[in-house]
């Protein structure tokens, strides 16, 4: 496979934030990638670490204004949503490859867009022409992608969950029920408003009954193969999401089907683990022994008698749920080992 030239210069377009901070923290370890600029309106002139103390002693930058961003070999886009859509010709022109971490281009059906955000697309004409960041569903269009659009988190451990006996035909209801719990750094997507600016996430609320945004997203990726009923739930912790799926199988699916089918996806995936202990206190993902990394964990329980099996995914939110993917999305984009800058293995305990 061809490399990259080293080292790819990446400039953080609205870094302030949780996403672009997270995506900031891994690319500034990663042995191909040079980060340029980093911009902030609110923070210009301030030292990067002012805001992320985690990256304090790790980089000299400095935020500098939009207006001041330099030409780079990417341009990774951590806007609020809605804030990329009117500016793309803009970042186009500054860098050949985009990655966009908000919700701006992740549908490709303008209607659906409309149905889930409320509001026209300021530009259906963009729509598809963005690839899904979840590798595990799109590697093949990632690889040479100029135009990345990074998946929702919620979207990415639940379709993570669902994925494999969608495309073993092993469902038998099309209507699923998912419930997601998730850390306050990912309550913006848990109340549909997606914010991942810290001094917003104090506002928005926190809790999704129905109606949640990453629904289209999720059937979006399944290919219309389900009906997704979605609750959102905020948790007592600042990192991670946990989904739980309730699918029914055919009569007579046992468990040994459940793991061919998880086996069958993802065996040769470098960031997906099956949790397959049935005793002892980790025989179930948890998201708490997740944090820092890009792993997602999924595990399952047969109910015989009723043929349905809950299947639950463990992620970081910031990671595996945003940064991270979207960084293994943009090593596969540039020909580099798309685990590269991402081999953080969580801490326990």
């Amino acid at each position: 496979m061809p490399v990259a030239a080293a080292p790819v210069r990446v400039a953080i377009l609205g870094g302030s934030g949780y996403a672009g901070g997270e995506f900031l923290r891994l690319a500034l370890a990663h042995p191909d990638l040079r980060v340029t600029q980093v911009t902030s309106e609110r923070h210009a002139g301030w030292p990067v670490s002012a805001v992320h103390p985690n990256l304090r002693a790790q980089t000299d930058l400095r935020f500098v204004a939009a207006a001041e961003l330099e030409p780079a070999d990417v341009i990774v886009s951590a806007l609020p949503h809605g804030a990329l859509a009117g500016r793309v010709a803009e970042v186009e022109a500054l860098a050949p490859r985009v990655v966009d971490l908000s919700a701006d281009f992740r549908l490709h059906d303008p209607v659906r867009f409309e149905r889930a955000y409320g509001a026209p697309h300021p530009r259906p004409d963009l729509l598809g022409r963005f690839v899904y960041a979840l590798p595990e569903r799109n590697r093949a269009a990632l690889t040479g992608a100029n135009r990345i659009a990074g998946a929702g988190c919620i979207a990415t451990a639940a379709t993570l969950a669902l994925a494999p006996l969608v495309d073993a035909g092993a469902i038998t209801r099309r209507d699923v029920v998912v419930e997601a719990k998730v850390g306050s750094s990912a309550a913006g997507a848990a109340a549909g408003a997606a914010s991942h600016h810290p001094e917003r996430m104090g506002v928005v609320r926190t809790y999704a009954p129905t109606g949640h945004r990453h629904t289209s997203e999720i059937e979006q990726s399944l290919r219309g193969a389900l009906q997704i009923h979605l609750t959102a739930t905020a948790v007592e912790r600042v990192r991670g999401i946990l989904v739980t799926a309730h699918v029914w199988l055919h009569d007579g699916s046992s468990d040994r089907d459940v793991r061919a089918a998880f086996d069958d996806a993802y065996t040769d995936e470098p960031f997906v683990r099956l949790v397959t202990a049935r005793s002892g206190i980790h025989r179930v993902p948890d998201p708490k022994i997740l944090d820092g990394t890009n792993w997602c964990d999924i595990g399952w329980a047969l109910d015989r008698d009723s043929g349905r099996v809950v299947v639950m995914a463990a992620i970081d939110n910031l990671v595996k749920g945003t940064a991270g993917h979207a960084l293994q999305s943009l090593n596969i984009a540039l020909g580099l080992d798309e685990r590269s800058g991402l081999g953080f293995g969580g801490l326990h305990p």
